[in-house]
């Protein structure tokens, strides 16, 4: 229960561990955190994760900082709604962001090499109760053009820039932390993103410790924990070593090690390749997936590692909505009416979709056999009304294929029966988990990491119709809800929304589907909390690393 996890953080703020970290905190980095609509600094699932876990380190007043990239424009549509571009946005100030200053009151400039230069790094101070989260920016007057761009978008397409945001990341944060005196005994990378951070952490101890850099990347392990977060190739950065090498070359001449033997931590077997989850994998103290599912998917790919698994959770309090289902659905039905034009009765069955646009998940899913789901969709006495949100990258033409036959269907075949809401955020995510009635899940198992839009939408009322992919594979989902078999999927969809779904919705007696709700709600406070996946990581990644390090930290 989440009491009994709050009981074990006000047991563990007297012990050892706690003191060292009053010392010398943890520091986050990740490359996306949700923040608020209006701070462009996240994309999808990794960022709310990150939000989340930075307000749980808040709650559970752990002693932490959190690193990530200032981003000048916001990841959203275009005006067709295909894909992702730049959007103007506030200034930082509007945002509610601070500018980090030095001893002196002076904006604070860091120093990072890239290619054969150095590029200055700013930072913005966003803070979230104890929490400070620092925002690394390039924009500063005295970096050349192609360098004040480096975080004009989050996820830049082309290779060079993606390098460059996950040089300053992990590079730049160490840096940064350095200058502000910030001395962290560990050190939490949110995917390979900041990979590099590796690379700061042995420089420091070969500094330090006046020893050679073999033995420094030995040491550099008590610092690091690493959490994967897809299996999925496009969300594993991989480079080319001809690319890194130019990008590196500078840093690898401070650091006075061959780029070669910077290389080979990140190689992939057989081939001229170098990939950050590799290398971040191969420094790391601490491995772990973000459920029971992926864990054991992962350790398939990546054999010669270990890979705990520590379920994702969700922090309570930002995604529990006070209000009644009635009143969180009548919401949703004034929200698509004043967006679409679309306007549906409150009393009529509301099936969401809301995620990232991309093959895997399978967002057309319940399209798949179309005559028959527009004959339950359109049945007077039982219709069916299903809302989709969600948004794909700018470089991935198959997403961008995906809304664009969606786009198509939306005209003719399922006009009045499904609504696209385009401008996808944290907002209407919020009214979306806690308005429809099913919330739909539809990606091929082993492919879904973890997906805690479904926790959030069974924390609301709103029951999974899922296949048993990511934390789903770990609980009995007919008690909370449906499941469907994933290598069936558009066949399973329509027989358990015809013979399960619509005659429990429909039926009179209610205390069926009020049951399932119930049994919902109370699995996710219970075994689903980020209050829950904090003690997980403290438990089986943090003080694991601090407990046989204890020594090294003391110097």
């Amino acid at each position: 229960m989440i009491n009994e996890h709050a009981t074990w953080f006000e047991e563990f703020r007297t012990t050892k561990p706690f003191a060292l970290l009053k010392k010398k905190p943890l520091a986050y980095f990740s490359i996306e955190y949700s923040l608020a609509d209006n701070v462009p600094t996240y994309a999808g699932g990794l960022g709310i994760l990150a939000g989340d876990y930075i307000k749980e380190l808040a709650d559970q007043k752990i002693p932490a900082v959190a690193v990530g990239l200032y981003y000048q424009s916001r990841y959203g549509f275009d005006p067709h709604h295909t894909t992702t571009e730049n959007h103007p946005i506030l200034t930082s100030a509007d945002q509610g962001l601070e500018p980090v200053l030095d001893k002196d009151k002076n904006i604070l400039i860091i120093k990072v090499p890239v290619k054969d230069h150095e590029v200055l790094v700013k930072a913005w101070l966003w803070q979230h109760n104890s929490i400070p989260l620092y925002l690394l920016d390039t924009n500063v007057p005295e970096n050349d053009p192609s360098d004040r761009a480096i975080g004009f978008q989050l996820y830049a397409a082309e290779k060079e820039v993606r390098i460059k945001q996950e040089m300053i990341l992990g590079i730049g944060g160490f840096r940064l932390l350095e200058a502000l005196d910030i001395k962290p005994s560990l050190y939490h990378m949110n995917e390979g993103h900041s990979a590099l951070l590796e690379l700061e952490i042995i420089r420091h101890e070969m500094q330090k410790q006046k020893i050679g850099f073999g033995d420094a990347a030995k040491l550099a392990s008590h610092h690091v924990v690493f959490t994967n977060h897809t299996l999925v190739p496009a969300g594993n950065d991989i480079f080319s070593n001809e690319l890194l090498s130019v990008m590196l070359n500078k840093y690898a001449s401070e650091l006075e090690v061959p780029i070669a033997t910077i290389l080979e931590l990140g190689n992939i077997r057989d081939t001229y390749d170098f990939s950050m989850t590799v290398f971040a994998m191969r420094l790391a103290g601490k491995i772990n997936g973000v459920s029971k599912l992926h864990a054991r998917e992962a350790n398939k790919v990546w054999a010669e590692y270990t890979l705990e698994p520590v379920t994702n959770g969700i922090h309570i309090p930002s995604w529990e909505n006070s209000a009644t289902h009635k009143e969180s659905k009548q919401k949703l039905l004034d929200y698509i009416a004043n967006e679409t034009g679309q306007k549906w009765q409150e009393n009529e069955l509301v099936l969401g979709w809301a995620r990232r646009m991309v093959r895997y998940k399978r967002p057309l899913a319940l399209f798949g056999e179309l005559e028959k789901f527009i004959a339950l969709a359109k049945n007077s006495n039982r219709p069916v009304r299903v809302v989709m949100a969600g948004i794909s990258h700018q470089a991935d033409d198959e997403g961008r294929e995906l809304i664009g036959q969606l786009q198509e269907l939306l005209k003719k075949d399922l006009a009045g029966s499904v609504v696209y809401l385009a401008d996808y955020n944290k907002t209407l995510g919020k009214i979306m988990i806690s308005g429809c009635d099913v919330w739909l899940n539809t990606p091929v198992v082993g492919s879904e990491a973890c997906g805690t839009s479904g926790m959030k939408a069974s924390l609301n009322g709103v029951l999974p119709l899922s296949t048993k992919d990511g934390w789903l594979d770990e609980v009995d989902v007919n008690k909370i809800g449906w499941c469907v078999a994933s290598d069936t999927i558009q066949y399973s969809l329509l027989q358990t929304l015809e013979e399960q779904v619509i005659p429990t919705y429909y039926a009179e007696d209610k205390s069926t589907w009020n049951e399932l709700q119930k049994n919902g709600r109370e699995l996710i406070l219970h075994q689903f909390s980020a209050t829950r996946m904090l003690r997980d990581y403290f438990e089986k990644t943090y003080l694991p690393i601090i407990n046989a390090s204890y020594e090294h930290y003391e110097l």
